[in-house]
């Protein structure tokens, strides 16, 4: 049975390849989509994209991991470790259990934009096969979090 995952941010799809980052825009770390979020809120909230456990935890990405071959990371915007967390509040720990649409990282997208730095959000199936996985929206497409957003086979 195929892997559902939620879109973790509200915004406009991106395909990877247009992700202004040649890590993600190569799918080096895996397949997926991105999200460019929607600034106009203020802060709003990052949730998990899946059931899992948060594997790994910074404020400005998290890994959820669903089991031995499906871990699913969620970065939030470009170049953000540089912010060294000011403008991110986390609402969960490393190791805690999770559940889809759960809120794990609350941020400001237009302050990050602001700041000069890309607010733009990749998905990534960590080292899933690019065939396995496929969006249920497609770039151009408007999406609220904890829409269904990819599927993983």
């Amino acid at each position: 049975m195929p892997l559902t995952l939620v879109a973790p941010v509200a915004g406009t799809v991106l395909a990877m390849a247009d992700v202004p980052d040649p890590v993600f825009a190569g799918a080096i770390v895996g397949p997926g989509l991105a999200i460019d979020p929607d600034t106009g809120a203020g802060d709003s909230d990052a949730v998990a994209p899946v059931d899992g456990t948060i594997a790994k935890l910074h404020p400005h990405a998290f890994v959820v991991q669903v089991d031995e071959q499906h871990a699913v990371l969620v970065h939030l915007g470009l170049d953000t470790v540089q912010l060294a967390g000011e403008g991110f509040t986390l609402h969960v720990a490393e190791g805690d259990r999770v559940s889809t649409g759960q809120r794990i990282v609350s941020w400001d997208a237009a302050a990050v934009a602001a700041g000069g730095r890309s607010p733009v959000c990749p998905v990534v199936a960590i080292q899933g096969e690019t065939g396995a996985v496929r969006g249920l929206v497609e770039p151009g497409d408007a999406v609220a979090a904890g829409t269904p957003f990819l599927e993983w086979a």
